[in-house]
C-alpha cells in the first residue's frame, strides 16, 4: 500500500472522509430518544452473540487499514489495534460488554488519532514511520482469529442455556 507521500492530496481527503464517516456510522449515527446520547450501528451489531462481535471487528479494521495507506506511523496504528482490542475484548462480555460498546467508541478514538497524525504530518512537524504492513495485518488477523474463537464460545453458551429443558415439576 502507498505511503502518505504518494497519495495525492485529493486522496488523502477522500480516504479521511471515508473513515470519518465510516467511524460515525459505526459509532454515533443512532441517536436515542430522549437522552443526549447517540450509539452506532455497531452497537447493535454487537448485540449479536459472536457474529456481532467479529463483524464489529472486520468494520474496524477497514479504518486501521485506511490508517496504512495513509502513512500513520506505527506507534499510532499501535493504538488504533489497541483501541479496536479493548473494545473488542471487553465487548465479548454479555451485557457489560455491549454497554462498553455503546460507550468506549473505539472507531472515533481511532479517527481522532488519525486525523491529528495527518494535521501533524500535513504541517511538515513529523514524517511518517516505514510501516510493517506485514506485522499490522498479522496482528488485525490474530484479533479476528480471538474473536471468532471467543464468539463461537460465546454461541455455543447461549446455544446450550436456551436449549436446556425447563424440569418438571
Amino acid at each position: 500500500m502507498p505511503k502518505s507521500s504518494s497519495l495525492s492530496y485529493k486522496e488523502r481527503r477522500a480516504i479521511l472522509k471515508q473513515v470519518n464517516t465510516l467511524a460515525w456510522l459505526l459509532d454515533n449515527s443512532i441517536s436515542i430518544p430522549g437522552m443526549n446520547y447517540r450509539i452506532g450501528i455497531e452497537a447493535i451489531i454487537g448485540l449479536i452473540p459472536g457474529l456481532g462481535d467479529a463483524a464489529g471487528l472486520l468494520l474496524s479494521s477497514v479504518i486501521v487499514l485506511q490508517a496504512m495507506r495513509l502513512g500513520v506511523p506505527r506507534a499510532i496504528l499501535m493504538r488504533l489495534i489497541l483501541n479496536i482490542a479493548v473494545e473488542a475484548g471487553v465487548g465479548m462480555i454479555p451485557i457489560v460488554g455491549d454497554l462498553f460498546d455503546a460507550s468506549f467508541k473505539a472507531n472515533v478514538r481511532n479517527v481522532q488519532l488519525i486525523n491529528e497524525a495527518m494535521n501533524e504530518i500535513n504541517l511538515g512537524r513529523s514524517l511518517p514511520e516505514s510501516v510493517d504492513q506485514a506485522f499490522v495485518a498479522m496482528v488485525v488477523g490474530a484479533l479476528a482469529g480471538l474473536i471468532g474463537v471467543f464468539g463461537g464460545i460465546g454461541v455455543a453458551l447461549f446455544s446450550w442455556l436456551f436449549s436446556r429443558q425447563k424440569p418438571k415439576p
